[in-house]
């Protein structure tokens, strides 16, 4: 989920009101606590010692659950990165009280305020967290990504590893990282261009002070760096997921692209919003012109994740490729461990199969079972997300109840209408009785109910 900055505290009452609702987890229990200390102590010795070569991470300035950790090589023509995964396998043992509670959470929950880990603290934010604190035990993926972009896995290791630095996304200099980061990340944005990938990555949404009270709600593009360092972790994922499906195994992301009514909807939802979209342009070659700077493109782009069928995991079939639409290639989840349970037998199956090994039974057996875990989780972390969203446009127009607003409606069914307010990142439902989609309407806000996070409208006269 993408952060919800609140400097001002403005939607405490309503953030506790969400975790209640939605029952996010306070804490962890004693025995999972207890047992989490407990592996933090167990000692790398498996691990091969890399703690001489320059791994460095990337990340938000506050965080502390560290994921990756990277160093990037010239070899001819390629380059060479070297991703490092916290090796959450090497502190948490199948059946153990810690993976049972991380199969009860699936993944982490973000909220304005606070997050609900996956693993408790002394795992994910010390032990196996990739902080330049110390040496940290690590799985290194060695992926080869050629002139045009494309990236072959080339091995995987347990390694322990040190970082050098911490790196933050606000003010990182192109001196700290890699000499060839950049040209890293432009090579697979080539190759992805070349792929049709319509990757959509909105900006994150904020809530700033207007004055007098009043509220809005505003976007905060995503840096520079932080796109150049998701290259990264998508060149790795995209090799793992070629190593998987050369082994026959995996467990995969897969996503089918917008269907013909959303697309439809999406065209409305770009009438709203003042968007130039040419009727003969397809979805995935518009979005490459939006500009996430500016407010109304990067409503559109929130709508765009909205409107997809939904990402979700399936491991491999015989005769099912999978495939994602977004990345229009088969791609796995392997490099956030920490944050998602999935991560973690990806990791273990492709460090058997580069190793000539047979995938344990416990991997195979998870990868049948995590499609719905991580299901059940996906939905509560979106259901969590539209909590939040709508409480922050009902902060958004709390003082402007009784105002007229232009919308237009994008979709309808009986006498409901989904509509999209004209210049506002708001999507709400009117009773409106034979609206076609593309009508423009005009709606009065009846009540902005910031605790339960509720907008009304009505058809204004």
């Amino acid at each position: 989920m993408k952060a919800l900055h609140d400097p001002q505290g403005i939607l405490s009452q309503g953030l506790a009101a969400i975790r209640d609702r939605f029952q996010v987890p306070q804490g962890f229990p004693p025995p999972v606590l207890a047992a989490a200390e407990q592996g933090a102590k167990r000692v790398p010795s498996l691990h091969v010692d890399r703690t001489a070569e320059p791994f460095v991470t990337l990340d938000p300035a506050s965080s502390t659950d560290l994921d990756q950790a990277f160093t990037i090589a010239r070899s001819g023509a390629d380059l060479v990165l070297r991703y490092a995964i916290a090796d959450v396998a090497w502190f948490v043992e199948d059946g153990d009280p810690v993976d049972e509670e991380a199969w009860r959470r699936g993944e982490t929950l973000y909220l304005p305020d606070g997050k609900a880990g996956l693993y408790p603290p002394a795992l994910a934010e010390a032990a196996a967290s990739l902080l330049p604190a110390g040496p940290r035990p690590a799985v290194v993926f060695t992926v080869r990504v050629a002139p045009d972009g494309e990236a072959r896995l080339d091995g995987v290791e347990r390694a322990l590893i040190r970082s050098r630095a911490k790196l933050a996304y606000a003010t990182v200099r192109d001196g700290d990282l890699p000499p060839d980061f950049t040209e890293l990340a432009a090579r697979v944005a080539a190759a992805e261009a070349r792929r049709g990938a319509a990757r959509v990555d909105p900006p994150e949404q904020e809530v700033v002070a207007l004055g007098q009270g009043r509220y809005a709600l505003a976007y905060r593009p995503l840096l520079l760096s932080e796109r150049r360092n998701a290259a990264l972790s998508l060149a790795t994922n995209l090799a793992v997921a070629q190593a998987l499906l050369a082994h026959g195994t995996g467990l995969f992301r897969v996503m089918a692209g917008p269907d013909d009514k959303a697309v439809a909807r999406l065209r409305q939802t770009a009438l709203a919003l003042a968007l130039d979209w040419p009727a003969a342009m397809p979805l995935a070659q518009f979005e490459k012109t939006l500009d996430p700077a500016q407010p109304r493109q990067a409503a559109f782009m929130m709508a765009v994740r909205r409107a997809g069928n939904g990402a979700g995991y399936a491991p491999l079939q015989p005769g099912v490729p999978p495939w994602h639409s977004a990345i229009a290639a088969s791609y796995v989840h392997a490099t956030a461990p920490l944050r998602r349970l999935a991560d973690r037998y990806v990791i273990r199956a492709a460090l058997a199969v580069c190793h000539g090994d047979p995938v344990p039974e416990a991997v195979t057996r998870a990868f049948a079972a995590l499609p719905e875990v991580m299901a059940r989780a996906d939905a509560l972390a979106g259901r969590v997300e539209r909590g939040v969203i709508d409480l922050a446009e009902t902060v958004m127009l709390r003082d402007r109840t009784g105002e007229r607003f232009d919308a237009v409606v994008t979709d309808s069914e009986g006498d409901s209408a989904r509509i999209q307010l004209a210049g506002l990142p708001v999507v709400a439902r009117v009773r409106a009785a034979g609206v076609l989609p593309g009508t423009r309407i005009m709606v009065r806000l009846d009540q902005a109910d910031s605790a339960n996070g509720r907008l009304a409208f009505s058809l204004a006269s």
